[in-house]
């Protein structure tokens, strides 16, 4: 008989694991861990991270220091998918506990130094590694290209301006049209001037060797700073918006009154694990769902609500009055691409479980695309994926900018703001799996959804594209 709040697995050697609410005497592992099969050693990882995570959202951190110490003996960034996966959720638990100590905190990463450049060359490795970028430019423009037909006229505002690929595709598509290409003026939205200069300099070239009337209009800002007078938008202009991963960074609000709450009442232990257990990768997914993963939750009585329900959003005044001034420029068309996960959750033990569910398909797509060996693959895993990851886990309130939300929640919004929804067509589908095909992106699968797209690796949807165009008031 196994004691309640603890686990253990049958048919395989899992059995034998003492599956545990921590104890002082388990701070360094028995050496059988050692000889774990990969797929067993993920599984114990995944019941340490999802104890862990319980303990620091109890605030037992006596317990939470010695789940970190273990699971820490079996993480690593130069491991397979779990043990990475692992090394990068502990480490944001870590921040997450340190976070209790203000003073401590702020003293040992005083002396941290962000660059700006190394944030925009992993953001360009990104693109470069895996195939989620290209297909949301390609999908992208070929909605601009079918919205914009016949118009003379083209203003794009680029919420999220840094790689010049997108628009000069645009520009040879244009360039076909049996009237000629339109007048076409794109305003780039970016935080570092000389990432805009950069486009600037580069579009411009390709404008003349492509013979288009072109005008860059650049704004030097982040999103939630934006000040719609910037873009400039003219009478008579047709204007398309393409925003790709940055609408929610306007869902940040002030949650402090949920920092301390720890797990919802509508999820129970065993849907905790569910989330976990649909995890449909290769070398995670499908060993994940062959034994229950139990998810011990010390307080499930102390939580509010859920916002993991399709129809139930979360506040986000921010989001509601910039999507109510975007609505009054009239545009044409507006191209949204966000990831396809709930993790904009008020509990941080549905946030870690949501997490860990999408995180494990990317990293998982990324084992399958690239060797272990290279640094630019280290590079995405620890400053990209690492640093959401830790935002996620470790952050409350304005600090936690990584609040993606699902396809369903995204309808929701912009519906209720004003905008009507502009199916995909198929021949934006048929080149996103032509890419995908030519580049041998093999595992990855485009699917059609209520109009909208979205991009999985195996079964798993990852992203989501879908476009909206202004709709007057009755």
């Amino acid at each position: 008989m196994v004691p309640e709040g603890q686990s253990f697995v049958t048919s395989s050697p899992l059995q034998f694991i003492p599956w545990m609410s921590f104890s002082p005497g388990l701070g360094s592992p028995f050496p059988w861990l050692r000889e774990l099969k990969s797929e067993e050693r993920g599984l114990y990882l995944i019941h340490l991270l999802v104890s862990c995570a319980n303990h620091v959202a109890a605030g037992s951190l006596e317990n939470a220091n010695i789940g970190l110490e273990q699971i820490s003996h079996l993480a690593s960034t130069d491991g397979d998918t779990m043990q990475r996966i692992a090394a990068y959720f502990n480490e944001a638990l870590a921040y997450r506990m340190l976070k209790a100590w203000p003073g401590l905190y702020k003293a040992l990463n005083s002396t941290k130094i962000s660059l700006v450049s190394e944030e925009i060359h992993v953001q360009k490795l990104f693109f470069e590694l895996c195939p989620f970028l290209k297909l949301a430019y390609v999908i992208t423009n070929q909605a601009i290209v079918e919205a914009m037909e016949g118009e003379k006229m083209v203003h794009i505002i680029d919420f999220n301006c840094f790689e010049p690929a997108q628009w000069i595709n645009l520009f040879q598509t244009f360039n076909a049209r049996p009237e000629g290409p339109p007048h076409l003026r794109i305003t780039g939205l970016h935080e570092q001037k000389e990432v805009l200069d950069h486009m600037a300099r580069r579009l411009t070239e390709e404008a003349q060797k492509w013979d288009i009337p072109f005008q860059f209009n650049p704004v030097v800002c982040k999103l939630e700073n934006l000040d719609l007078e910037s873009l400039r938008v003219k009478t008579g202009e047709a204007l398309a918006v393409s925003s790709v991963l940055q609408l929610h960074s306007l869902l940040v609000t002030d949650d402090e009154m949920h920092k301390w709450k720890v797990n919802s009442p509508s999820m129970s232990k065993t849907d905790r694990s569910h989330r976990v257990l649909q995890m449909n990768q290769r070398t995670l997914g499908e060993w994940l769902k062959k034994e229950p993963v139990h998810a011990y939750s010390p307080s499930s009585d102390l939580a509010s609500p859920s916002p993991l329900s399709p129809l139930s959003l979360a506040p986000a005044p921010k989001m509601g009055s910039f999507l109510t001034a975007l609505r009054a420029l009239s545009p044409k068309l507006i191209v949204i691409t966000e990831q396809e996960s709930n993790n904009s959750g008020s509990t941080l033990m549905e946030r870690v479980m949501e997490a860990l569910n999408f995180y494990a398909a990317l990293f998982d797509c990324l084992e399958s695309t690239v060797s272990r060996a290279p640094l630019e693959r280290k590079k995405v895993e620890k400053m990209l994926f690492g640093e959401e990851i830790k935002n996620i886990i470790a952050c409350e309130g304005v600090e936690r900018k990584e609040r993606h939300e699902k396809l369903e929640k995204w309808i929701l919004r912009l519906e209720l703001a004003g905008f009507g929804r502009v199916p995909l067509s198929y021949h934006g589908m048929l080149q996103a799996g032509r890419l995908l095909q030519t580049n041998n992106y093999d595992g990855y699968k485009i699917k059609e959804e209520n109009g909208c797209l979205v991009i999985c690796w195996q079964e798993r949807p990852l992203y989501s594209i879908s476009a909206w165009r202004f709709r007057p008031y009755d």
